[in-house]
C-alpha cells in the first residue's frame, strides 16, 4: 500500500498518476540481468548463450512480458473499470504509464521470490522427489499471488476505478492450479 500512497501526491502535483522517473524500471532491468547473469555463472553456458539469456530477461520478460500485461490492463480498467462520473467533472482515465508503473512495482517482489529466492533455493530445488516440485509450486504460486495482489493494490489506488477486485481473480486462479501442477 506504501508504493501507491505517492500516487495521490503526483495527480495533485504534476496532474498524472504514474511517476516521471523512468529509475525504478532501469534498476529494475539492472537488477534482472544481474539474476541472469548469475544463472549463467552458476549452470555455465557459453558466452553467446549468456548474452542471449541476459537479454532475453531483461527485454522479454521484464519489458515486453510487462509492457503487455499494462497494455492489457490499461484497456480493461478504461474500457470497463472506470467509475460513470458527473457531468460537470473532468473524465479521469488511466494513462498507460501508470499502468506501466503498476506492473514495475508488481513485478519486483516477485522477482526476489522467483529470481533471487529461487537462486539460492537452486540445490534444493533441483533434487529428484515430490519434495523439490512441491517447493517449486509453491514458490512459483506465492510468487505470482503476490503480483496480482500488488497490481490489484495498484488499480484500487485510483478513486474514479471500481471493480478492481477482478485484478485478484488470478490469485483463484493460481490456488486451483497449484495441485495439478504438482
Amino acid at each position: 500500500r506504501t508504493a501507491y500512497k505517492q500516487t495521490q501526491f503526483n495527480k495533485q502535483t504534476k496532474n498524472q498518476w504514474a511517476r516521471d522517473d523512468p529509475a525504478f524500471v532501469v534498476v529494475n532491468c539492472v537488477l534482472v540481468g544481474v539474476a541472469a547473469v548469475a544463472y549463467c555463472l552458476a549452470f555455465g553456458g557459453s558466452l553467446w548463450h549468456s548474452i542471449y539469456t541476459v537479454l532475453s530477461a531483461v527485454v522479454v520478460d521484464y519489458l515486453l512480458v510487462g509492457a503487455l500485461i499494462a497494455s492489457a490492463c490499461w484497456a480493461l480498467t478504461n474500457r470497463y473499470l472506470r467509475t460513470q462520473g458527473h457531468s460537470h467533472a473532468v473524465e479521469q482515465r488511466v494513462e498507460w504509464l501508470y499502468a506501466f508503473d503498476v506492473h514495475c512495482n508488481s513485478y519486483f517482489p516477485m522477482f526476489l521470490m522467483l529470481y533471487v529466492g529461487q537462486y539460492f533455493l537452486s540445490p534444493l530445488l533441483l533434487a529428484p522427489g515430490r519434495l523439490s516440485a512441491l517447493l517449486s509450486c509453491v514458490l512459483y504460486a506465492v510468487g505470482l499471488s503476490h503480483y496480482h495482489y500488488m497490481n490489484f493494490l495498484g488499480y484500487n489506488a485510483l478513486p474514479f476505478l471500481e471493480r478492481t477486485e477482478l485484478f485478484l481473480f488470478p490469485i483463484a486462479a493460481i490456488l486451483v492450479a497449484v495441485p495439478f501442477a504438482i
